[in-house]
């Protein structure tokens, strides 16, 4: 009998590009991960950009207490803290995912997140979400740049 030949059908999935620029970080992941889990490809720029609220040295404090988790333990194995701003970011979103099942490793796959606006993406229509926009805010915060460069991060490449 002969063996069926499989065919695949790649289906283009909408791409989206989103500025993240003065947006609450938390609000702006649930948005990102809601449109990941839709089918659609998510583009961040700007990264640096998006801010988180709260107290500077608590952010810090916080974030830095992750880090020494790593260094409890055996460093080779984890857990693995990111430092850089799109890193950041991208862990946020990938904390609202369900990454035990397929569909949620599928969403994370279709998100990227970048320092600064490549090339590619300089013209194209960006997206900001009214909801998390930092007008709306009353409180304190500090930029993911800032809280970067508290934990290590060094950005002269990017400069």
């Amino acid at each position: 009998m002969p063996r069926k030949e499989k065919t695949t059908q790649t289906i283009e999935a909408p791409t989206v590009v989103i500025d993240a620029t003065n947006q609450i970080m938390g609000r702006l992941a649930s948005e990102i991960a809601k449109r990941l889990l839709q089918g659609e490809r998510v583009i961040v720029v700007n990264s640096e950009k998006a801010v988180i609220t709260g107290n500077k040295r608590w952010i810090i404090k916080d974030y830095k207490n992750k880090l020494q988790i790593k260094t409890a333990s055996n460093p080779r194995r984890g857990p693995f803290q990111p430092r850089m701003p799109d890193r950041i970011l991208r862990r946020t979103v990938r904390g609202m995912l369900p990454m035990k099942k397929a569909k949620g490793r599928n969403a994370y796959h279709r998100l990227l997140a970048y320092i600064g606006v490549p090339e590619q993406y300089e013209n194209a229509e960006k997206i900001r979400f009214d909801n998390a926009d930092i007008s709306r805010l009353k409180s304190r915060y500090m930029t993911l740049a800032e809280l970067s460069k508290e934990l290590g991060w060094n950005d002269y490449a990017y400069a």
